[in-house]
């Protein structure tokens, strides 16, 4: 129950009370109450103090590091572990999974085979969400056949991690197969089926799931309206997500949280509805939070609207002062604005301010094998090759369709011809070089990729995707990108 007093209260006993056993079930009981409540250095202390220990000493502290999000920590203690059964194992794998570490998670899992431990329920699930992280298909395929072949329960639990998991990945058809064989389908599985329509786009299929959680007797919580309103922004429905936003409390009794403004502030701004989207805040019963203010900010970004976006640039840099991304956006509307000497600041501040930009980081998967790249990168082993299949896409684009960048994006002061070069270099265009290289051309080229896509590079992969015939699937920051002859699903909206 997280009652810090009583937990003090206990400890106090067992260690003054001479008619109060102090053997390891009751040290274990103190470190496993410390834990829970989050005093990690106490429970830490008598962990240290303990005159003898057992697996489940050592257990009860691990597992403490791993509420706390402490990775470090709870690395270095499961290698000091004398030994280990599957709870150790279990939750060095969800610590990986749940603080985004979904490699050191899929690693982790093959020594776990190796050494002979059985996975469980627990251990599939943190798996099946490292792999939706990392967008890694094949390597879910193959979790999901192993459940199968080991006969582990698909229950609620492990369906709505394989539902997840496929959406992420970008197999919605096999999310939905998944999703429509559970037997038994709580709220939390109806709103991820949803919220992964949603970052496909697909907006009629998210309302439909919607309608027949409620014919199921599932009454929607706060999440579930905040995987509707992701899916009408997403598509574009201003009226709808407007009308979703207005009913929840009369026709649900659930008051909308800053999540919910968020999404539709998110929904009006990048509709172009500026001035109704400050209405929105203004008319908000809380303080709009950093997301809230930064979909307002975007919504400036793209319809160029310099004096809002600047006073709302301003004011989330003084909220989030080390945010990159904050003053990148700002820095990119004055710089649209032609007002040079005022994006050179803002970019100077972030330097004054010890505040890096954020690297844009694509990763594609090929034969259970994730492939990572950074913008401008040449670590690759095989870079050589990537650099020449991306001139020879540079080429045939240009001849086949007469292609000129779109620099749109690269709003600094430089020539455009400078402009130029510094596009074909983005993460997603070396990622999907890669992927031509290697896949089949009946293959779909999945990559995963950690910011939005900018115009250039959707322009190019549109293009991409007609002169080689390839489908090509992007999931950028914001949603999900299908990409087939030389058209996207997103419709140019995201």
């Amino acid at each position: 129950m997280g009652m810090l007093s009583v937990v003090k209260w206990g400890h106090a006993r067992i260690v003054f009370d001479r008619m109060v056993c102090r053997d390891v079930i009751s040290w274990n009981t103190m470190i496993n109450g410390y834990a829970i409540v989050g005093k990690i250095d106490e429970a830490k202390r008598l962990f240290d103090e303990m005159p003898e220990r057992n697996l489940v000493s050592w257990n009860s502290m691990l597992a403490g590091f791993v509420k706390c999000g402490n990775v470090e920590d709870a690395f270095g203690l499961f290698s000091e572990m004398p030994c280990r059964d599957v709870v150790s194992w279990n939750s060095m794998l969800a610590c990986y999974a749940q603080c985004g570490k979904p490699n050191e998670a899929l690693a982790l899992f093959d020594q776990m085979r190796a050494v002979g431990v059985k996975p469980t329920e627990a251990t599939v699930v943190s798996l099946l969400s490292a792999c939706a992280h990392l967008g890694a298909l094949d390597k879910g395929l193959h979790l999901h056949t192993y459940i199968n072949d080991n006969r582990i329960e698909v229950n609620s639990i492990v369906g709505t991690a394989l539902v997840d998991m496929y959406a992420k990945c970008g197999k919605i058809s096999l999310a939905t197969q998944v999703f429509n064989a559970m037997e038994s389908k709580d709220v939390l599985a109806w709103n991820t089926i949803i919220a992964g329509m949603a970052i496909h786009g697909h907006v009629k299929e998210a309302q439909r799931l919607f309608k027949e959680m409620k014919e199921a007797g599932v009454e929607p919580n706060d999440i579930t309206f905040v995987a509707m309103l992701s899916a009408c922004s997403h598509a574009g429905m201003v009226d709808e997500g407007q009308k979703l936003l207005d009913c929840m409390s009369s026709s649900y009794g659930i008051e909308p949280k800053v999540e919910h403004y968020g999404c539709v502030i998110d929904l009006l701004a990048r509709a172009g509805l500026l001035e109704e989207a400050m209405e929105l805040i203004g008319t908000m019963p809380m303080e709009p939070n950093p997301c809230a203010l930064g979909a307002l900010l975007g919504g400036c970004r793209i319809h160029g609207n310099f004096e809002l976006g600047e006073m709302v640039g301003k004011r989330l840099i003084n909220l989030q002062p080390c945010h990159s991304g904050r003053y990148i956006l700002l820095s990119n509307i004055y710089a649209a604005a032609k007002k040079w000497d005022d994006a050179r600041k803002v970019r100077n501040l972030m330097k004054v301010n010890g505040i890096s930009k954020v690297p844009g980081v694509s990763v594609i998967e090929l034969k259970g094998m994730v492939h990572r790249f950074v913008a401008g990168d040449w670590s690759h082993p095989e870079s050589n090759k990537i650099y020449e299949k991306l001139n020879e896409i540079h080429t045939r684009l240009k001849s086949a369709i007469g292609h000129s960048a779109d620099t749109g994006d690269v709003l600094l002061d430089m020539e455009e011809e400078d402009k130029e070069h510094a596009l074909p270099v983005h993460s997603e265009k070396l990622a999907i070089a890669y992927g031509l290289l290697h896949l089949d051309s009946k293959e779909a080229i999945r990559i995963v990729k950690n910011l939005r896509v900018c115009r250039d590079c959707h322009h190019v992969t549109k293009l991409i995707s007609k002169v080689y015939g390839r489908e090509i699937i992007v999931r950028d920051r914001n949603r999900f990108h299908h990409f087939e002859d030389g058209e996207c699903s997103c419709l140019d909206f995201w």
